[in-house]
């Protein structure tokens, strides 16, 4: 609680704010003025009063976390950064929506600006990555500091959200805020600014249930503050914000949502309570206007009230004095517990644990060649093996642990004891099974946030076909280059009896199209097993899906000897020949098998072909030139590709899953691709993909999907089958 005082510079201030955001948007001649102008009290109460925050540690441990969910208004953080001296400059501020080298874009950067938690501008995901700050600070709490009294720990922290109408109709928000009531995230505060205005009008065109109610029944507290005040005079009533923040800081058992009635764009002439201020640059004219009502010269473009800066730059000196305060506290706990201390120091510095290596390797030596072992299956054994050495590591499924195997092996339920079932007895607030429901968006920004918010490792499951659900979240966290861990199991036409709409033939190559995406499909449970060795590994780790086979699939002697040093460069010579081969057959996932067959039964026609198990592509392009031309050298133009997806007839039909990757569709397609390239035929053509039946046909063995890529070239790229015989 506060002991809330509101003087002339605050007021001054917030002013300066005002008009700071307009003329940032002006000289743009883009962008959201109108949100930010009407905003400045709001998140001047917060950095000045609530948050804690020390500008000269952005980075600071015991920081609380501020995520503007609705990034479109930018200018309300940018200038609360550059009033508390997160080093933000003036011309920061008139370089806004610059070039490549601005430090204020469009919507906040994680990364780019000192100060900003996490990139935000698609709505509702920054409110629903807000949920997993909260749940990584409280399972973080529970590695480090469990017992001690609430808001005593180094650990505690809150997190604070400012977010907008669009934020809330988006579907991702309710997924999360459901989840946020269901787990009594008592550290989470929300504050919704309730302008009523999106770009098509007023939001009663498509916004007209009650707010407040809506979050009461996800079981959040509710409060609200109106600045339009019975008498439809405007007030930006901050001592009436106040003291609802302070009786909510009180609710510690359930997360908080403050509804706060504003007007857009306040008080500038023309454009308040105006869609027209929302997503365009206010006019000279009225930004003219705004500095009328501002008592401000309108003649001056980016006014800085330097006594009223050096007032709100006083926080950071408040900042300072409790990064101090908690320095003694942590100083404490690290005394106190020199054993968690240790693990805070590993994890922080993103090191993996003794015995991580001797527990995977343990998983592989229950592996044997020629067992057929769904990869899923196998996945599940290696993230168990890897949690026993690496309590860190925790996650779960959208309601498909079963099947995806995600479900860790004695975890408790991640959530309050009463959420306790027959299926999981046991369930706290610092368990590491997760519980996502049917909420595959939720999940992937919550496993966002977690990963921003925490120095843990989540993961997440569901069906791949069903990753078109969480997308969007796997783009931004593209986009923030963090390492989420996406495990998407029965990924191919090989469900069968579960039909085309359980089916993702397309998704293979639409991840692989998402930059900064690393797509990884092994081949069977030894390459499983080196993915995820690779994946914890490797360095600068960028989002990873691992795609995985709901059927069985054989072990591979080949894979058992090579896929150690193999797997973590993408693609490696799983069967070779002597000399240089014929054709070159590549493959992933559940592919790589019949790639194999149908390389043995080449060399019984005197024909000789390399297969190369290409697990990731991604992984590969990062190999240096000469290891990709020892892999594909370019001397061999025939080149056959195969896998389980893109380029089909049409989508699949309901039917089991018998055997759907024939080899000798392959053996006759690698066959005529080297007879013609020795032949004179045109030096350019496609290769059809085999003749299969037709969807329509309803075959009984399988549905007819199938897909026959283009050859990859030395540098890992997907290019039509062409050939020169030069």
């Amino acid at each position: 609680m506060t002991d809330f005082t509101w003087s002339d510079l605050d007021e001054r201030a917030v002013k300066m704010a005002k008009a700071l955001s307009a003329d940032a948007v002006e000289k743009a001649g883009s962008g959201h003025p109108g949100s930010p102008i009407s905003l400045a009290p709001i998140a001047y109460t917060l950095y000045q009063r609530y948050i804690k925050h020390d500008p000269n540690d952005p980075k600071w441990e015991g920081r609380d976390r501020f995520i503007l969910s609705g990034g479109h208004a930018s200018l309300t953080q940018y200038v609360q950064l550059y009033f508390s001296g997160y080093g933000l400059t003036i011309d920061d501020l008139k370089y806004f929506r610059g070039g490549a080298d601005t430090r204020t874009p469009g919507h906040p950067e994680v990364g780019l600006t000192p100060g900003i938690e996490m990139t935000t501008g698609p709505l509702g995901q920054g409110l629903s990555s807000a949920v997993g700050f909260a749940y990584g600070q409280r399972f973080e709490r529970g590695l480090l500091d469990p017992n001690a009294p609430a808001g005593t720990s180094p650990f505690d922290h809150k997190v604070w959200v400012i977010c907008g109408e669009g934020d809330v109709e988006e579907g991702v928000s309710s997924e999360a805020s459901s989840l946020a009531g269901n787990q009594q995230l008592g550290n989470l505060t929300v504050i919704f600014d309730a302008n009523h205005i999106q770009i098509e009008g007023d939001t009663k065109l498509t916004f007209s249930e009650d707010i407040l109610k809506r979050y009461e029944a996800y079981g959040w507290y509710t409060d609200e503050v109106s600045f339009i005040q019975p008498d439809g005079t405007y007030k930006e009533d901050v001592a009436a914000l106040a003291a609802a923040l302070d009786k909510a800081e009180q609710v510690t058992d359930r997360p908080k949502f403050i509804k706060v009635d504003t007007l857009i764009a306040w008080p500038t002439p023309g454009k308040t309570n105006d869609e027209s201020s929302h997503g365009s640059a206010l006019g000279a004219e009225a930004v003219a206007g705004l500095k009328k009502e501002l008592g401000y010269d309108p003649s001056v473009d980016f006014f800085v009230d330097e006594e009223a800066l050096a007032h709100a730059r006083e926080v950071a000196d408040r900042g300072l004095a409790a990064h101090k305060e908690w320095d003694e506290r942590y100083n404490a706990w690290r005394q106190a517990n020199p054993d968690k201390a240790a693990l805070y120091d590993r994890i922080h510095a993103g090191k993996l644990p003794e015995g991580f290596d001797e527990a995977i390797d343990k998983a592989i030596a229950a592996f044997k060649a020629g067992d057929k072992v769904a990869t899923r299956k196998a996945s599940g054994q290696v993230l168990n093996a890897i949690a026993e050495v690496m309590p860190e590591l925790w996650g779960g499924s959208a309601d498909l642990g079963g099947s995806n195997n995600t479900n860790l092996k004695g975890a408790t339920s991640f959530g309050p004891s009463h959420d306790a079932t027959r299926t999981w007895p046991e369930s706290n607030e610092y368990g590491r099974q997760l519980h996502f429901g049917v909420r595959e968006f939720a999940m992937g920004a919550i496993t966002n946030g977690i990963l921003l918010g925490s120095d843990t490792r989540p993961f997440g499951g569901t069906f791949f076909q069903f990753s078109d659900y969480e997308r969007p979240a796997v783009r931004l966290a593209a986009l923030m280059q963090i390492p989420n861990l996406y495990v998407w199991s029965h990924d191919s036409v090989a469900l069968g009896e579960d039909g085309p709409t359980h089916q993702p033939i397309e998704h293979l190559a639409a991840f692989r199209a998402m930059p900064d995406v690393e797509v990884v499909r092994p081949a069977d449970e030894f390459e499983t097993a080196e993915a995820y060795r690779a994946f914890f590994e490797k360095k600068n780790t960028l989002p990873t899906a691992m795609i995985l086979t709901r059927q069985g699939v054989p072990a591979l002697a080949e894979t058992a000897d090579k896929a150690r040093e193999g797997v973590r460069k993408g693609g490696y010579v799983l069967v070779d020949t002597e000399g240089e081969p014929d054709v070159i057959i590549m493959a992933s996932g559940s592919e790589v098998q019949w790639a194999v067959t149908a390389a043995k039964t080449l060399a019984d026609k005197g024909i000789k072909a390399r297969v190369v198990s290409m697990v990731s592509m991604e992984w590969f392009e990062e190999q240096d030139a000469d290891y990709r031309e020892s892999v594909l050298p370019a001397s061999v133009k025939a080149r056959v590709s195969v896998e389980a997806g893109i380029a089909m007839l049409g989508t699949s039909t309901s039917a089991a899953a018998a055997s759907p990757y024939p080899s000798r569709p392959l053996v006759s397609k690698a066959t005529a691709h080297r007879t013609w390239l020795t032949s004179a035929s045109p030096r350019n053509t496609w290769l059809k993909p085999p003749k299969l039946p037709s969807p329509k046909r309803r075959p009984e063995t399988h549905g007819g999907c199938f897909s026959w890529h283009p050859p990859i070239t030395n540098g890992g790229d997907m290019e039509r089958i062409t050939a020169d015989r030069n």
